[in-house]
């Protein structure tokens, strides 16, 4: 097999560049530094990947859930086209084919396509030429882009800038899949010498973080580059807690190892014991186990097992591996949270890249391209506070308050809003640019390998774990649209009106307690409460309950809305921006069927059944024993657009929309004759009308009649 040509680009400089500061400096200068910035990126992405010796293994898969190194080697040239397309700095492609080819695939997601058969990859030197190709596109618009500053979210350049860090992010994706392929195939490169310093480790002692305030999130005037999941604002008060003084060291995990870890299902998590059927290791993937000795796995060469080096495991196993030492030690051992790690952090890092003369751990390239000993950089009386590998936490990321994606690139952040995808803390000795900053979010699927280990904490206070946040279900996604979105097509909001006009009705009444039948997930209950001193939300539909109590708990909700076709928006909407904020602790959400409603549920001045009765399996039963529920003088407020379908109501269940004796009988009259023996109806029925958006084009317009019956 011939052997690829090697340039050997080894400037040393490339491995000490910075993010770039981009709210100061006088514009043709900062045009200078981000053009460096860019050459110098785009570079040592391809010195990396000239380590790999064969054209065959740029189409190898290292990983079998990750796409070969070739994907990886035009997707980070490719990002730049089509996100400059898309901001309209450009007007055509170059490669209409490498830009549909390395476009999605990074993580195992539905919409990724993994299927090798779906693949005719180029070869290395193709790629290569394309490359050069993009590589002259940007450096030419980077020359001649009008530069204005600051540079901002909504400014051009923050495309070109958004570009440069999405390589920097994938020199730790390439890095790490170069250490599953076999080491035959790849050779060493000077820009990337590994330490060379290995021994025993001392122990690790538990020291204690005293309790503080962190803010997790940036404002949108930060001076660094950041992608959309940095922004928003989260204050957490950190109880005290231990952390070990140093990372879990290989020498350590041995010890769980040794202990059969690997094959004692009990340490594992559900997820984790599924994993670990799948992949039947008894060790972890870098280390090496022949004739009774450990070796561990760099980047182009295997060693003795560095003891007193970081472990690099996935999130399971050093899960795993806390679950074991709690069973030990008897104490709480697990990992950090976001917020310990950063409480930790602000109190032992003086300041943030790029101010450094020198970088203060093992991160950003600037001391190894491998981790060293975990007693090498010391941070007051811990070591390894960033840097080495990244740190596992216990928590999935999730969207901060106020989060928004970048218009230019959607999907970088929401989909990992899964509770799947956990984040990873402080860096890595291959963590450069944005990552390699305070306020990086970065997070990868539990069982994915990255160059990350972990440090334990001791802590009687376990990690609140948010469940997921984008709500995906199309039906439950339009009622969360329909609720809280946007007056649409000139129609008020349906919910906040059927409210406005029960609490006119009740303006002269007695307004204790209200009953919101049928709530979905809960604007008109939120809106009954601005007038009631306590109003109850009952639904069938546990999914449309859970959003109403997440309203409630945490003052917003998040969910998908369709654009059209697979294109969605990412929505998030809040209690206080809708004025609702002062009064939601009076409301109570519960499960229920209206048909069938516990005996507690009594005693209402107001019981509002917005479109219900048509979606009942039993409306006679429903409307007939409501009464009991409502206090006398008290008010029943009914909605529909009498909408009757066998799928819902069987039709000898209906209550009206048929011939009766031959003539014409309809919902109205049915419900004056069953509600009148304990109701008498209070004015005539009111047409309101309401829209329930599907896409941006397609709305479904439908007018319901409101009637209003007073309890004898």
């Amino acid at each position: 097999m011939r052997e690829r040509n090697l340039s050997f680009r080894s400037d040393p400089a490339l491995r000490r560049t910075h993010t770039i500061v981009l709210n100061e400096g006088d514009p043709e200068g900062k045009r200078e530094e981000i053009r460096r910035y860019f050459h110098a990126t785009f570079t040592v992405d391809e010195a990396l990947l000239e380590t790999l010796r064969y054209d065959h293994t740029f189409a190898r898969r290292a990983d079998p859930l990750r796409h070969p190194l070739i994907f990886y080697y035009g997707h980070t040239a490719t990002l730049f086209i089509n996100k400059l397309l898309i901001a309209k700095l450009i007007d055509e492609r170059i490669n209409p084919a490498y830009e549909s080819m390395f476009a999605v695939g990074v993580d195992e997601m539905s919409w990724d396509d993994l299927n090798t058969e779906n693949y005719d990859w180029p070869s290395a030197d193709e790629v290569q030429a394309y490359r050069d190709q993009v590589r002259e596109v940007v450096d030419r618009l980077i020359q001649t882009l009008p530069l204005t500053m600051p540079i901002s979210w909504d400014s051009p350049w923050w495309v070109i800038m958004m570009g440069i860090e999405h390589v920097r992010i994938h020199l730790e994706t390439s890095s790490v899949l170069i250490r599953q392929l076999p080491i035959e195939e790849v050779r060493p490169h000077p820009l990337f010498p590994i330490c060379r310093q290995w021994g025993e480790p001392p122990p690790n002692a538990m020291l204690p973080v005293a309790a503080g305030r962190v803010r997790i999130g940036k404002d949108r005037d930060h001076p660094l580059y950041g992608w959309d999941n940095e922004y928003g604002v989260h204050t957490v008060d950190v109880a005290a807690f231990q952390t070990s003084q140093q990372l879990i060291s290989n020498r350590e995990f041995l010890a769980f190892v040794e202990d059969g870890g690997y094959s004692t299902a009990r340490w594992w998590t559900e997820e984790g014991n599924a994993w670990r059927d799948y992949q039947t290791l008894d060790h972890p993937r870098f280390w090496l186990h022949e004739n009774g000795s450990y070796q561990l796995r760099h980047l182009f060469e295997i060693s003795d097992m560095p003891w007193n080096w970081p472990v690099e495991v996935n999130q399971l196993e050093a899960k795993a591996y806390c679950n074991w030492l709690a069973a030990r030690s008897g104490q709480p051992v697990r990992l950090p949270s976001e917020a310990e790690w950063l409480l930790l952090r602000d109190r032992h890092v003086s300041s943030d890249q790029p101010p450094w003369d020198r970088a203060p751990g093992n991160v950003n390239l600037e001391h190894y391209a491998s981790p060293c000993p975990v007693t090498e950089f010391a941070f007051g009386d811990f070591y390894d506070v960033i840097g080495n590998v990244w740190q596992w936490t216990e928590r999935p990321i999730a969207a901060l308050r106020g989060f928004e994606p970048h218009p230019y690139y959607d999907d970088f952040s929401t989909p990992t809003f899964d509770t799947r995808h956990t984040l990873i803390k402080g860096g890595s000795w291959m963590s450069t640019g944005n990552e390699a900053t305070r306020d990086a979010r970065y997070a990868f699927r539990r069982h994915f390998f990255q160059h990350a280990g972990f440090r334990t904490v001791v802590s009687d206070r376990p990690v609140q774990v948010q469940s997921e946040v984008y709500a995906t279900d199309v039906m439950l996604c339009e009622y969360c649209e329909f609720h809280y979105g946007d007056p649409c097509l000139g129609v008020a909001n349906y919910p906040a009106a059927l409210a406005a006009h029960c609490l006119e009705l009740m303006r002269d009444r007695p307004r204790r307690k209200a009953l919101d039948l049928g709530c979905a997930v809960g604007r008109a209950s939120f809106e009954l409460a601005k007038g009631f001193e306590q109003v109850t939300g009952l639904d069938f539909s546990a999914n449309f309950i859970r959003m109403g109590v997440e309203m409630q708990e945490n003052g917003s909700i998040q969910y998908t809305r369709v654009e059209e076709g697979e294109l969605v928006s990412f929505m998030e909407r809040r209690l206080d921006e809708l004025g609702l904020a002062d009064d939601h602790d009076k409301v109570d959400f519960f499960q229920a069927d209206a048909c069938n409603l516990k005996p507690l549920y009594t005693g209402y001045d107001l019981v509002l059944a917005a479109n219900l009765i048509d979606r009942l399996y039993n409306p006679r039963h429903f409307l007939e024993s409501i009464a009991e529920r409502i206090v006398p003088g008290g008010v029943l407020v009914l909605t529909s657009p009498y909408t009757w379908l066998p799928e819902h109501t069987e039709r000898e269940e209906w209550i009206g929309g048929f011939r009766k004796d031959g003539e014409p009988y309809t919902t109205l009259q049915g419900l004056d004759a069953i509600l009148s023996p304990c109701f008498q109806r209070l004015g005539e029925p009111k047409d309101i009308p309401f829209v329930i958006r599907e896409t941006r084009r397609k709305h479904q317009h439908t007018v319901a009649q409101l009637t209003a019956w007073e309890r004898r």
